[in-house]
């Protein structure tokens, strides 16, 4: 990410995330209202796949701390330049995008939560990781995941089908540096949302009821999280509508 490190946002761009935030803000804050429910039950997600280094120190400075990754290799390098840039901030970083069980390890590292487990032998590799980076002082505590659930049944947007749910549950539960906070979702592009969020929640439900400690439900965009708010989400995530048009080179 190269010199990005040692940069600040101008004022200009730091007014314009402060308005953008406020903005996205209010709008959860109506969803709301509108379901009946507390603002401060929904937590916003700001997703910084290559959203720069600056940017991300200055959504910190702004209050928003919670923070989305897609790709492991983008991530762990932002990871430590935002590190670089805020060391007495203490970010959120999740991981929301697919994970291929030869990435673990670096994700051990730094993940405060892991939203996209979706398979026993993902859960095994985790644990796993988490294990040894605890062992070696890498982190100091076990690893939050929410297992990602699959409205359609397509494989190759990531996901367990309801028939797995519970199974897999059980099975990270029984991982010892695992904890199991929940559920993960994405209503299908082009899919009436209405139904697929009641999905969602059905899912949720059904998780909870197992496992009562399950509570979160990350689901919803800014393109739908009034839907999904009104269907229990407990966490949205908004890119572009926080940080505009992304710059940084995909890696």
């Amino acid at each position: 990410m190269g010199a990005e490190q040692a940069e600040e946002v101008s004022s200009a761009r730091r007014a314009e995330l402060a308005d953008r935030l406020a903005a996205v803000r209010r709008r959860i804050a109506d969803a709301c209202a509108a379901a009946g429910r507390g603002a401060d039950e929904v937590a916003l997600m700001a997703v910084t796949k290559t959203v720069s280094a600056a940017d991300v120190a200055a959504l910190l400075d702004l209050g928003l701390d919670l923070l989305g990754e897609n790709r492991v290799q983008e991530a762990s390098r932002k990871v430590e330049a935002v590190a670089a840039l805020r060391p007495d901030a203490r970010p959120r970083w999740h991981l929301i995008g697919g994970l291929q069980r030869n990435k673990v390890r670096a994700v051990a590292r730094w993940a405060e939560q892991v939203e996209s487990v979706d398979s026993v032998r993902l859960a095994d590799a985790l644990d796993a990781a988490v294990r040894r980076s605890v062992d070696t002082g890498g982190r100091e505590a076990s690893l939050s995941v929410l297992i990602q659930y699959s409205v359609d049944g397509d494989p190759q947007r990531g996901g367990v089908p309801r028939s797995d749910l519970l199974r897999l549950a059980e099975h990270v539960v029984s991982c010892a540096e695992l904890r199991l906070a929940g559920l993960m979702a994405v209503a299908p592009l082009g899919a009436d949302p209405e139904p697929a969020f009641a999905d969602i929640a059905a899912a949720s439900a059904a998780l909870r009821a197992a496992h009562p400690d399950a509570a979160t439900l990350s689901t919803g965009m800014i393109a739908d999280l009034e839907i999904a708010i009104r269907h229990g989400s407990s966490v949205v995530r908004v890119g572009t509508a926080l940080v505009g048009e992304r710059t940084l080179a995909s890696q």
